[in-house]
């Protein structure tokens, strides 16, 4: 027990010599921070604020609602049958090849009804009387009326708006220009009543 009071006399005389200064003198972390080099670097380094600057791309995360708000609305427009706002629709992805995600995306939401080639004998289209997408009908379509469409659905296929966003819908666009190109326009046409 004798060594332990030497131990806590010093430190009380430690105490003592120093008061409270020593408190108050103890470096903060702002100080510690120039003590290593690369935090030093990272206080004087060029800071990017992007939203301060017009010139900077906003590139958001897929699904994310901008601040100006979504896209504009015109179901209302497209249940009375009024397909002019469809129609003026442009296909920010026009003259792009289709890409894997229209591939994938066409074959997971499309095929059942239209097929693996568009051609409306998908398992479940072929009952309900799915649209062929290679017919003449469907090629007249414009990129607008056929986004429309699988945004809002229409009096057989259900809208898919919910399911398939923004660009997403742009790309089945495309796959389906894609299978009109490869097809001869359909021979039978199970449907029509889309």
């Amino acid at each position: 027990m004798t060594p332990r009071r030497p131990l806590a006399g010093l430190v009380a005389l430690v105490l003592a010599a120093s008061g409270c200064n020593a408190y108050y003198n103890a470096p903060g972390p702002d100080d510690l921070m120039h003590i290593v080099p690369w935090f030093d670097a990272m206080i004087k380094q060029a800071s990017v604020h992007p939203y301060e600057r017009a010139d900077i791309p906003r590139n958001t995360v897929a699904g994310t609602v901008p601040v100006t708000g979504g896209a504009p609305d015109w179901e209302a427009e497209w249940a009375a049958g009024n397909r002019t706002t469809a129609n003026l629709q442009v296909n920010p992805l026009a003259g792009r090849s289709a890409s894997a995600t229209g591939d994938t995306l066409y074959h997971t939401f499309c095929s059942p009804c239209h097929g693996n080639v568009g051609q409306g004998f998908g398992l479940v289209g072929a009952k309900m009387g799915a649209l062929p997408l290679t017919s003449d009908r469907a090629r007249a379509f414009t990129d607008g009326y056929i986004y429309s469409y699988i945004r809002y659905g229409g009096p057989v296929m259900p809208r898919y708006g919910d399911k398939i966003r923004g660009n997403m819908r742009w790309e089945i666009v495309n796959y389906v220009r894609q299978l009109q190109a490869a097809a001869t326009p359909a021979a039978a046409t199970p449907g029509g009543n889309n």
